[in-house]
C-alpha cells in the first residue's frame, strides 16, 4: 500500500517542539487508500461552487495527535482533520505561493460564517486595486466560512474559486472549497490546534 510522505519543515520542529514528532515519525502516518469517500455536492439552490476535482475522504491514520488536531502539508496540499480510531478526513486545499508559504503551530482562536473581508495592509501595498472591504457573501474571497488562526492575518476559509484548490495560488491562507469548509467548520473548535508543516 503506497504510504503518503509528510515531512516536518525545521522551523515547524522547533515552533511545535513537543508536541510534533520528528520528520522522519511523520512519515507513513496516512494512507493513501480512503476508508470512505465522500463527493457529495451541495445542491444548486445553497448558493456554493460545487465540488473541485480533490475528493474529501476519510483515510486512516496511525500518527502521535490527538482527535480534534488538524494537519496541513503544504507540500501534499491537503488538510487532515484527525478522527477518533485511527482515522483522518482528507481535504483538498489551496496554501501559499512561493514567497508566501509557511510552517508552524496555530490555535482556531474565531470563526465566522459568511464572514466579511478586509484585506491587511501588507496587501492593499501589493494590490492597491482591491476593495478596503467587502461584505460576506458568495462573491467574497473569503467563501462560506472562515477559521482564524491565533493574531495572524492567515485563515481556513471557503472560496469562490474552487478551481484553485490544490494549487499554491494564495498570500499564506489555506483555502478550501466552500463545500468542505462548511464540512471542517462544523467539526473544529474555537482552541482547535492547526500544525502547518511543508
Amino acid at each position: 500500500m503506497r504510504r503518503l510522505n509528510l515531512t516536518l519543515a525545521v522551523a515547524a520542529t522547533a515552533l511545535i517542539g513537543a508536541i510534533a514528532p520528528a520528520a522522519a515519525d511523520m512519515m507513513d502516518i496516512f494512507t493513501h487508500q480512503p476508508l470512505v469517500q465522500r463527493p457529495e455536492r451541495l445542491g444548486a439552490g445553497v448558493g456554493m461552487p460545487g465540488q473541485s476535482a480533490v475528493p474529501r475522504e476519510t483515510v486512516a491514520y496511525n500518527g502521535p495527535h490527538a482527535p480534534g488536531t488538524i494537519l496541513i502539508s503544504t507540500t501534499e496540499r491537503r488538510l487532515y482533520y484527525i478522527l477518533p480510531g485511527g482515522q483522518a478526513i482528507r481535504y483538498g486545499v489551496g496554501v501559499g505561493r512561493p514567497g508566501f508559504a509557511w510552517s508552524g503551530a496555530k490555535t482556531i482562536t474565531r470563526k465566522a460564517e459568511w464572514p466579511g473581508w478586509t484585506p491587511p495592509s501588507q496587501m492593499l501595498r501589493r494590490r492597491p486595486d482591491l476593495p478596503r472591504h467587502m461584505a460576506g457573501g458568495i462573491d467574497n474571497p473569503l467563501g462560506a466560512r472562515a477559521m482564524y488562526l491565533g493574531s495572524s492575518l492567515y485563515r481556513i476559509h471557503g472560496s469562490n474559486e474552487p478551481g484553485t484548490i490544490g494549487q499554491a495560488v494564495s498570500s499564506g491562507c489555506i483555502r478550501m472549497t466552500n463545500e468542505d469548509v462548511t464540512d471542517l467548520y462544523e467539526r473544529a473548535k474555537v482552541g482547535t490546534q492547526v500544525i502547518v508543516m511543508r
